[in-house]
């Protein structure tokens, strides 16, 4: 029996800032249901608070509690792996937040971390710095290998194409924190107190959201409101447990279980 939501916001949430069509009631009958549940997003740039507030103002019945980030995801296995440390990060405030909060020194002199995260406005200057430091044998980590994220113009390059450039320039692979990594299900698992039998994750990309469920043993389900298609699903070696039309359609599927 399905107890627990992880539930990508971009293609599964919202379309463009703008709620997908059932999406709103799903959420609040989980809210109303007291169903634990975490909206679940690679997204560094913001925090918990940010995209909260987003949300609500497009109709969503959530707090800052119900978001989980690559940032959060990021902070505590920086936490966990050395505590007290410091890093040189390349992001926006959610990331720099969730690691102060994280009790990591933000500092460009000897950082234990390159950290690098999602933003609109990534500087040569600062790519270049966080590189020089890698090759100096700072650990190289990022929120996310999406290559790249959508905008108002369209697609922009995002953290994993900036991660491949300081890879290419040092010969330092980064070590990528958000999904499909297993680490980010299981401290999402671990925030609701629920198993991953008991979990389903829903979301709209083959490669992240079913494959870090089928890594993590959490139901999947594949909605076709984002990113991947029936089509696409052919070139991958896996299927999801589910394949819906939109997030909507998942309440009468889960019923019949």
């Amino acid at each position: 029996m399905i107890v627990a939501h992880l539930l990508d916001m971009d293609g599964v949430l919202v379309r463009g800032g703008q709620p997908i069509a059932g999406s709103i009631d799903y959420v609040a009958g989980l809210v109303c249901n007291g169903k634990p549940f975490q909206i679940f997003t690679n997204n560094s740039r913001f925090t918990p608070e940010d995209h909260a507030e987003r949300l609500r103002a497009v109709g969503f019945l959530v707090q800052p509690e119900h978001i989980y980030t690559s940032a959060l995801a990021t902070a505590r296995f920086v936490e966990l792996q050395k505590p007290g440390s410091s890093a040189y990060v390349i992001g926006d405030n959610g990331l720099v937040g969730a690691l102060r909060h994280a009790g990591c020194r933000i500092t460009q002199f000897a950082p234990d971390f390159v950290i690098l995260g999602d933003t609109t406005s990534y500087h040569y200057e600062q790519i270049a710095a966080g590189a020089e430091l890698v090759a100096k044998g700072a650990w190289f980590l990022a929120t996310n290998p999406d290559a790249t994220g959508p905008t108002e113009r369209g697609f922009h390059p995002a953290c994993g194409a900036v991660a491949a450039l300081i890879e290419k320039a040092t010969g330092r692979q980064p070590y990528f924190i958000g999904k499909p990594n297993a680490f980010m299900m299981r401290s999402a698992l671990d925030r609701l107190g629920v198993s991953a039998a008991d979990t389903i994750i829903v979301g709209d990309r083959m490669d992240t959201d079913v494959a870090a469920g089928l890594e993590s043993g959490l139901k999947t389900a594949l909605v076709l409101t984002g990113v991947s298609t029936r089509a696409d699903m052919e070139r991958f070696p896996f299927r999801p447990d589910h394949v819906i039309e939109r997030l909507a359609d998942l309440g009468e599927i889960l019923m019949k279980e």
